[in-house]
């Protein structure tokens, strides 16, 4: 019988320790918790702030650009007389200098939108034939070397999309801007496809350099510049890409690249035929 209570106290000794010792864990959990809170409450307001400050200096800086974007066309146009040679390539690249700021300007602005989710998605139907038209418009003037043939396949069969119009043509500009910069010569082909599961690829392919294996992770990365393609003729910011990227996953879509080094690249979008419907807010600016 003495044996029994002995056994008796012992175990209620015992749950006594562990009572205390989970109290203890509790009490360290319910830290944790609230340290976890307060990290995640300080990565919010540092992420505001990041964005913030990009939405700021991208407006601050658009006005002056754009003022030396006009000024360096007026003079190029002669208004003001006529220029030497030495002058109209010192204009024509102050000039090209700013618009390749402009359209940094642009990206550190889609991008800081996006983090703050500022960005509004306005899906509605439209049909391939008419983007691709859009499209060979736009680069008709810009398309100007002999050696490098812009390509666009008409999107026969290809279903017409439920998407953002406007930010699916911004993928694809950039994908064709980044071929036409690194094509010196040969084919960039732009093309459409339908996919398994309600899905539409659209790609952009190139005979350029193309882009090693172990480069190719990091293309769509913010400020990720390839190694192998940096040359005096192109600097980037490494921004276009994960703008695309962003904008793909807005769309309920992603992106892809195909590309080995001498058989030039494939940058490809694959998007859904029916996309997101609801749009995001955007907050007053």
């Amino acid at each position: 019988m003495g044996g029994t209570e002995e056994e008796l106290a012992n175990a209620q000794r015992e749950i006594a320790m562990l009572r205390e010792e989970l109290a203890e864990t509790n009490q360290g959990v319910l830290a944790l918790y609230a340290e976890l809170d307060d990290k995640a409450e300080e990565l919010r307001q540092v992420s505001d702030l990041k964005s913030r400050f990009l939405s700021y200096m991208s407006h601050e800086f658009r006005t002056p650009l754009v003022s030396i974007q006009s000024m360096a066309r007026l003079l190029l146009e002669r208004f003001d007389g006529p220029l030497s040679e030495e002058q109209e390539r010192q204009v024509a690249f102050i000039q090209s200098c700013s618009a390749e700021m402009s359209g940094m300007v642009d990206d550190l602005l889609d991008l800081a939108k996006v983090e703050a989710g500022r960005i509004t998605i306005s899906p509605d139907w439209f049909e391939l034939i008419d983007l691709f038209a859009a499209l060979r418009g736009m680069f008709k003037p810009i398309a100007t070397s002999a050696a490098v043939e812009v390509v666009f396949e008409e999107p026969d069969g290809v279903p017409a999309l439920f998407s953002d119009n406007q930010k699916v043509a911004q993928i694809l500009r950039n994908f064709i801007s980044n071929a036409l910069k690194f094509t010196e010569a040969g084919t960039i082909t732009i093309s459409a496809r339908s996919e398994p599961d309600n899905h539409v690829r659209l790609s952009v392919a190139d005979t350029g350099p193309g882009i090693a294996e172990h480069d190719l992770p990091n293309l769509f990365v913010e400020f990720s510049q390839v190694r192998s393609l940096r040359t005096p003729a192109w600097r980037g910011t490494g921004l276009g890409l994960s703008v695309c990227k962003r904008f793909a996953e807005l769309l309920g879509g992603r992106v892809e690249v195909e590309s080995r080094l001498g058989e030039g690249s494939v940058f490809s979008v694959v998007l859904p035929v029916k996309g997101p419907v609801e749009e995001s807010a955007e907050s007053a600016e």
